[in-house]
This record gives C-alpha cells, sequence and structure tokens, in this order.
C-alpha cells in the first residue's frame, strides 16, 4: 500500500525538520519542532523523537540548555539545498506555522507581569510592554489575594497593547486644553 502525503521516510522527516529550523527565530522544544513540522499526516511525534538526535549528532542541529534546539550553519547549508523536495502545501503551511511560533515568542518576551507579595498579605502585580527600542509601559496594580494578582497578570499579558492603546487614547484625548 503506498503512503500518501510528504513523508515517506526518515529523510523526509530530517528535511522538514531542517525547513522549519532554518526559519524559526528561536530555539525550540521537540514539542515545537513537531508542531511545526505536523503538516503532513504520516509524520509522527516519534518519528521527530527520532530525527532530532540524529541531526544533533550529524551537526545539522545544536541541543542548547534547557532540551531546546536551534539549527547550525551546516543544518541551514544542507536545508537550502533539499527545500525544493518538499511538496508545495506542506511548505506554506510550515511557513504560516513558523511565523505564528515566530510572532507568539516574540510578543512574549515584550509582554511581561509579575506578583510580587508585600508586607501586609495583599499583592502587588507589575506589567510591562516594550517594543524593539525599550520599555512603552510600566503599570503596578494592588490585589488583594494571589489568586486576583495571577489572574490581573494573565490578562494584562493577553490584553497588553488594549492597555496601552486605552491609556494613551485617555491621557491624550484632552491635550489640547492642557496646552492653553
Amino acid at each position: 500500500m503506498q503512503r500518501l502525503g510528504f513523508i515517506h521516510d526518515m529523510m523526509d522527516v530530517k528535511v522538514l525538520i531542517l525547513y522549519v529550523a532554518a526559519r524559526a527565530s528561536y530555539p525550540m522544544t521537540l514539542q515545537e519542532i513537531y508542531e511545526l513540522c505536523y503538516q503532513d499526516e504520516c509524520l509522527s511525534y516519534f518519528d521527530v523523537c527520532t530525527a532530532v538526535p540524529e541531526m544533533v549528532t550529524s551537526g545539522h542541529l545544536k541541543q542548547l540548555d534547557g532540551e531546546r534546539y536551534e539549527i547550525t550553519d551546516k543544518g541551514r547549508r544542507d536545508g537550502e539545498i533539499t527545500a525544493d523536495s518538499i511538496a508545495f502545501t506542506v511548505k506554506q503551511r510550515a511557513e504560516n506555522a513558523v511565523a505564528r511560533f515566530n510572532r507568539q515568542l516574540r510578543r512574549s518576551s515584550m509582554v511581561r507581569s509579575r506578583v510580587v507579595p508585600r508586607e501586609n498579605g495583599d499583592y502587588s502585580v507589575i506589567m510591562a510592554l516594550d517594543d524593539e527600542m525599550g520599555n512603552l509601559m510600566t503599570l503596578e496594580l494592588f490585589a488583594p489575594d494571589q489568586r486576583q494578582a495571577v489572574r490581573l497578570g494573565k490578562l494584562f499579558e493577553k490584553k497588553a497593547e488594549t492597555v496601552y492603546n486605552l491609556t494613551m487614547t485617555e491621557l491624550l484625548e484632552d491635550e489640547d486644553t492642557l496646552e492653553d
């Protein structure tokens, strides 16, 4: 019986991993590599778990601290040579998945929250939003308990841009009247 899809053997798995790793802006875990490469139903998690250590041994990937992997110069060169063998639809889905991955990690590096216990038993939630140039906003809010503090931090991480835009709009709304 003939297998459908792009992945037919371990070499196809490795070519797809190189393609994805070359486009990822950040090191990836095995799970992230699998999720980004799963653009073809013939790929299994076990294929990725087999291929990645072999690719580290061959010098195509480098293992970093914390079980993360990134492509090497050798992997990048070989990936460029073999990229044409990937089916167009698989390539497009993989590029889209990697673009989402890069955006999510880039955003998470620019939006932070931290819960700090205070001496009287309540909590401060320190929230920050950065851009490429530096800090745009740091906001500290009071929370009466840890559950609410954690919730505030998580909601800020989801809505940081909205909070920033609303704050700027509200503060600058009457700018003309203040200058007189």
